[in-house]
């Protein structure tokens, strides 16, 4: 008994100390019961996933192929280490033959569209601007009939998945994102998806699924994860920097003679 009032005394008079190694080991405590829980859906769909691959095949059936295009920049660039951890290992564990493609840069998904092959099913693996541009590179196609009967499955890696809400992906996890949406590949299940073309004048179509953002809107867009630091404010926040960037040429006055009429 002694002992215990002891050990409570010391912890009274070292409160800070404690408090400090309380709050560490709470989050030690979730982070490592997060990752067990991770551990838990990958080994779960994996299983899933073995069972695909067991399956026999007649001897006029091939193995299926699919094209994956990967953004690795998606998530900050964590997009190629989120697929190589949590979807690749279920589609080969299923039997399925891939052929990753990874983006260098912004704009690259549209001309490998453009350029790729025919395929059993096409994969996009990043966020919703890769989606966009595999979409917008596979209807420019003059064979993009040929394209028509083949699936298109999608893995959210983005940041922000604005189409994860029209295939019924409605988790906060994304490791539980990331392999629902495998699996639903291997199982084919589909959901039909409206899609938006803008065409001008002289330049190419371009097509959009959930929506299309341009000018102010897209480049706050780009620069909100620049405010993490912020937490839920780091939307309000990205939006008010750049409002404080353009408001100069907001009010700057024209001298010309209409303006003046």
């Amino acid at each position: 008994m002694a002992r215990v009032v002891k050990v409570f005394r010391t912890l009274r008079n070292h409160w800070k100390k404690s408090t400090f190694a309380v709050c560490v080991l709470s989050y030690g405590g979730y982070w490592l019961y997060g990752k067990h829980c991770d551990s838990v859906l990958r080994r779960e769909a994996c299983l899933l996933a073995r069972e695909y691959g067991q399956q026999q095949i007649a001897p006029q059936e091939r193995i299926r192929k699919a094209t994956v295009i990967l953004n690795p920049a998606a998530c900050n660039g964590k997009a190629n280490n989120l697929f190589e951890k949590n979807a690749a290992p279920i589609l080969h564990l299923a039997g399925v033959q891939i052929t990753v493609v990874k983006t260098d840069y912004e704009g690259q998904a549209k001309k490998l569209i453009e350029l790729m092959e025919e395929t059993d099913m096409l994969i996009v693996a990043g966020g919703d601007g890769t989606l966009q541009e595999v979409i917008t590179g596979l209807l420019r196609r003059p064979d993009q009939d040929v394209f028509s009967k083949t699936p298109i499955g999608f893995i959210p890696l983005g940041s922000h998945n604005s189409l994860s809400p029209s295939l019924h992906l409605l988790s906060d996890n994304k490791v539980k994102d990331i392999t629902s949406a495998a699996l639903s590949i291997l199982k084919g299940e589909t959901v039909p998806l409206d899609v938006l073309q803008i065409k001008g004048e002289k330049e190419q179509p371009v097509f959009a699924l959930m929506g299309l953002r341009w000018g102010a809107f897209r480049d706050v867009a780009s620069k909100i994860s620049k405010y993490w630091y912020l937490g839920p404010l780091k939307t309000n926040a990205a939006h008010w920097f750049r409002s404080v960037v353009f408001f100069p040429k907001f009010l700057k006055v024209c001298d010309c003679a209409k303006c003046i009429q």
